[in-house]
């Protein structure tokens, strides 16, 4: 549908909607340009104050996978005329206290009624137009590495259901209010050539995106797979949300997988995620040292793949 618009020539802009990169890069000297991004959602949580946090972490995470810094943010909320005000003031408390932490300041917004709450921000940041890490920088030759486990698509669906385990609603929670600002920070000191943030088109989804752009193709390792607790679980009992479905119909046609990989384990690759993790194509020889340093942070990165000439599947999926 976008390719149908007019096209807009502006010589400033670096990255473009045409790009399906995670957010616009406008160029203002040659030492500076602007990083924006904006995204919103509907509670995929019960506590107002969590779900403003998650809201947060997801919108500042599209700055960080350029490689830029956040400067400021607006929010945007929608809420029921007739809901309970104070549930308003703790979402928004949520999300300013991850704002805070990542020393963005929020200067306004916009608020409408709607009968389902929706809240989340737009994001400005800035960048060294030299240094911006596009998911179509992949090499052959690279490492892929993820930094946060996968899960919390189904896990989310666990939770709506009323049937998910404390454990697992921990560990959800925990990692959809990580920041990726330490990741991608550590990132930038060694030679990563792409980056891009693991969000609702799952895996596979992103990782197509990272080789169609960098006209490369990927080799993935299930076995290598950082998981969330019951994320497995989740999806042998059938809690799968209808985005993982959609992703699969959208992207199957390009992942290949070996016999011996488990279907809980082809499923778990489409899964949706919500601030989720950095996936960072970085040269093989730094690849060590940077998941070394890291885990000295705290930051589950895990070795997932590595980057191919073209060829195909444009996915290989190993056991």
């Amino acid at each position: 549908m976008l390719g149908n618009l007019a096209r807009q020539v502006d010589p400033h802009v670096l990255v473009g909607f045409d790009k399906a990169d995670d957010a616009g890069v406008y160029q203002l000297t040659p030492e500076l340009a602007l990083v924006q991004t904006v995204d919103f959602f509907t509670p995929i949580v019960d506590d107002p104050y969590t779900f403003g946090q998650i809201a947060a972490t997801n919108a500042l995470s599209d700055v960080y996978a350029m490689g830029g810094k956040p400067l400021s943010a607006l929010a945007m909320v929608c809420f029921p005329e007739k809901a309970d005000i104070s549930i308003l003031e703790q979402i928004l408390a949520g999300g300013l206290s991850k704002m805070v932490e990542a020393e963005c300041t929020v200067i306004g917004g916009h608020s409408i009624r709607d009968p389902e709450i929706k809240f989340g921000y737009s994001v400005t940041g800035t960048i060294d137009p030299r240094r911006v890490l596009t998911n179509s920088g992949a090499r052959p030759g690279d490492v892929l590495l993820l930094t946060k486990a996968l899960g919390t698509g189904v896990i989310a669906t666990a939770i709506k259901k009323g049937v998910a385990q404390a454990e697992w609603i921990e560990a959800a929670t925990h990692a959809m209010t990580t920041l990726n600002r330490k990741a991608a920070e550590i990132s930038l000191r060694y030679d990563v050539h792409g980056m891009t943030d693991v969000t609702g088109f799952g895996l596979i989804g992103h990782a197509r995106e990272m080789a169609l752009g960098s006209g490369t193709s990927l080799r993935l390792f299930a076995s290598a797979l950082p998981l969330l607790p019951g994320a497995l679980e989740c999806i042998e009992r059938g809690f799968v949300p209808g985005g993982l479905q959609n992703n699969r119909e959208f992207a199957s046609s390009c992942v290949e997988f070996d016999a011996s990989v488990a279907e809980n384990l082809r499923t778990i690759f489409y899964d949706p995620q919500t601030a989720g993790g950095l996936l960072v194509s970085v040269n093989q020889s730094h690849a060590g040292a940077l998941v070394d340093e890291l885990h000295e942070f705290g930051i589950p990165a895990a070795r997932v793949g590595e980057v191919l000439p073209k060829t195909k599947p444009l996915i290989q999926v190993t056991g």
